[in-house]
């Protein structure tokens, strides 16, 4: 079981902030790994599960992708509430153990089971991972100082883009000289090594990070200390723009292989995942990281500087969406570079200002609750939605579907400056911010 120890300068990292992070960062690398092995194999499963390709194919293969998202933001809430009231550490472990094993077994789909298998073992991913998503950047939180958390969370979150686009590369390669079933086997090993070393390490010290401690941070807390969640705009708004955003990179992620490769003919798929992969990394992983620097960097000048550099950076994103639909090579692939950064340039500000708005008895369960609200509402639907958009009766309608994707970039963008006027109060107010003492708050206060 991890350890606990006492904190003796709550302005420094913790004991131990180093290494954790490192093995956060590496686990949250194979998580977005694990998820996008899929996307890059999904034209080799569907000719084996579909050789005729019916029209209702793209639906059901969409609908893989939903499999685990419904199991992953249902089963999200109960994980964050336990990683509120237990050891962190032991629930990542125990979650990376439970989401490798069954990747594993998704491979096997293809021998026995068949898609019906496939299915299932997608949604136990789903359970696997929704026990990490909430605890992990809870204890990145409360291993680092509120004056740092910005650009240490974009640090964790740089895997998303990198593990993505690695999932993205070494499954196209990978199946392609080898099966799509050797692409889900290839991510277990390790998987099973970062789950188990999880369990020796260190429990950081609960809110001392917000200054928070003793009594305040540890308690356990109640329905009316959840219901303050909503009831914090800044919260709110962080989570909505968050689902429009999650709606528009689901489904775009999901279909950009295909639509490049069957559609616009820009390569066998093995080439066109291996492109927008290298692209990925090096666009996510620059923006990513830019994203918390500036963050941070802004937030003395600017207070509200996660919410204002996050808006302003979707909204960039929203014409190079539109024109990578119809342009060719190689312009093709700078629009999709720029899309992919813009896009990705949000992800440490927002879930900074998602940590640093919520108490610390309640974070794991508000970065659990907006697990649910943002792949409810975004990519646990979209996948299914732009497949059936791209093929409307049979026709090729995508230009369509990624007119949806760059409409749902645009709303993040308003919602999130929006948001600004809020942050600020928020903020400062979260260390108090419980059912007895929460200060009147809603989207009619001024900001102070």
């Amino acid at each position: 079981m991890a350890l606990e120890y006492e904190r003796k300068d709550v302005d420094q990292p913790a004991l131990g902030a180093r290494p954790a992070l490192v093995l956060l960062l590496s686990i949250n690398l194979f998580n977005y790994l694990d998820r996008y092995v899929l996307a890059a194999v999904e034209p080799a499963i569907e000719k084996q599960f579909f050789p005729n390709h019916p029209p209702s194919a793209e639906t059901w293969m969409g609908l893989l992708a939903t499999a685990f998202m419904v199991s992953y933001m249902i089963t999200a809430p109960v994980f964050g509430w336990l990683a509120d009231r237990m050891s962190r550490w032991v629930i990542v472990g125990a979650s990376v153990l439970v989401w490798s094993v069954a990747t594993g077994c998704s491979g096997l789909a293809g021998l026995v089971g068949g898609f019906t298998l496939l299915l299932i073992t997608r949604l136990f991913v789903g359970i696997g991972e929704a026990g990490y998503g909430p605890a992990a950047p809870t204890l990145i939180s409360d291993y680092y100082p509120i004056s740092r958390r910005g650009s240490v969370l974009a640090w964790f979150y740089m895997a998303i883009p990198v593990g993505s686009a690695l999932g993205y590369i070494l499954g196209g390669q990978i199946a392609h000289r080898f099966g799509w079933t050797t692409a889900f086997y290839a991510v277990v090993l390790p998987g099973l090594v970062l789950g188990v070393w999880a369990f020796f390490m260190r429990e950081p010290p609960r809110g001392e990070s917000d200054h928070v401690s003793g009594q305040a941070a540890t308690r356990r807390a109640g329905l009316r200390d959840y219901a303050v969640l909503f009831r914090t705009p800044s919260y709110v708004l962080v989570c909505a723009g968050m689902a429009a955003m999650t709606f528009a990179i689901g489904g775009i992620s999901f279909w950009i292989p295909k639509y490049f490769s069957d559609v616009r003919g820009l390569g066998d798929l093995g080439t066109v995942n291996t492109t927008f992969g290298e692209i990925t990394v090096v666009a996510g992983l620059s923006a990513t990281l830019l994203g918390g620097l500036v963050g941070d960097k802004l937030r003395k000048k600017f207070p509200s500087s996660y919410f204002l550099v996050s808006g302003i950076a979707i909204l960039l994103a929203c014409p190079f969406i539109l024109l990578l639909i119809n342009a060719s090579a190689p312009w093709v692939w700078v629009y999709t570079f720029l899309a992919v950064f813009f896009l990705f340039f949000n992800t440490g500000p927002t879930n900074t200002a998602l940590a640093n708005v919520t108490h610390p008895s309640v974070r794991a369960t508000a970065f659990a609750l907006n697990i649910l609200i943002i792949h409810m509402l975004g990519d646990a639907t979209s996948p299914p939605i732009l497949g059936w958009i791209g093929h409307f009766h049979g026709g090729n309608h995508w230009p369509w579907a990624f007119g949806l994707v760059a409409a749902m970039t645009a709303a993040a963008g308003v919602l999130w400056l929006w948001g600004c006027r809020y942050l600020e109060r928020d903020t400062a107010a979260a260390p108090t911010r419980l059912s007895n003492t929460a200060p009147p708050g809603g989207f009619s206060s001024n900001a102070e």
